[in-house]
């Protein structure tokens, strides 16, 4: 399954990639579920992402290791590829794309692949997954709003 997801903030690209650092992830986190940072290395190629996702009864780790990364003067993204899933995915693909927006200000882009074990479970966990990252767009708006 593919979502998209974009968000236009104020900040210049230079900011907003400045500002995507562990602080920012901690806001990102969802209410459900908590989500526990055990470990966060950046956004460099090679580093590694590990998450707890807390379901009350039990507890699934994640862990994403940044495979690529890229700059130029109009584009910087990452992406983070699954490496350790919890047990509603298969695969997990997700390149964070920071645009310069020629209006002023950047594009956030979630630019995200993922598979659950059955092609079914693909299409309802579609929703869920879109509102897990539509919840970002106002955290992004008020973190890069240029105040």
């Amino acid at each position: 399954m593919h979502l998209l997801l974009k968000t236009s903030v104020s900040q210049a690209l230079s900011a907003v990639w400045a500002g995507f650092d562990r602080s920012l992830f901690n806001r990102l986190s969802p209410p459900f579920p908590p989500v526990e940072v055990v470990r966060f290395d950046g956004c460099q190629t090679g580093d590694i992402v590990q998450l707890r996702l807390n379901f009350l009864l039990f507890r699934q780790d994640w862990i994403s290791e940044i495979v690529d990364q890229k700059s130029s003067p109009d584009e910087i993204y990452f992406i983070d590829q699954g490496t350790q899933l919890p047990f509603f995915l298969t695969a997990w693909h997700h390149r964070h794309r920071l645009l310069r927006n020629p209006a002023g200000g950047t594009i956030v882009v979630d630019d995200i692949t993922f598979r659950t074990p059955f092609l079914l479970t693909d299409y309802l966990m579609y929703p869920l997954m879109w509102l897990q990252f539509a919840y970002r767009k106002p955290i992004y708006k008020k973190i890069f709003s240029g105040n």
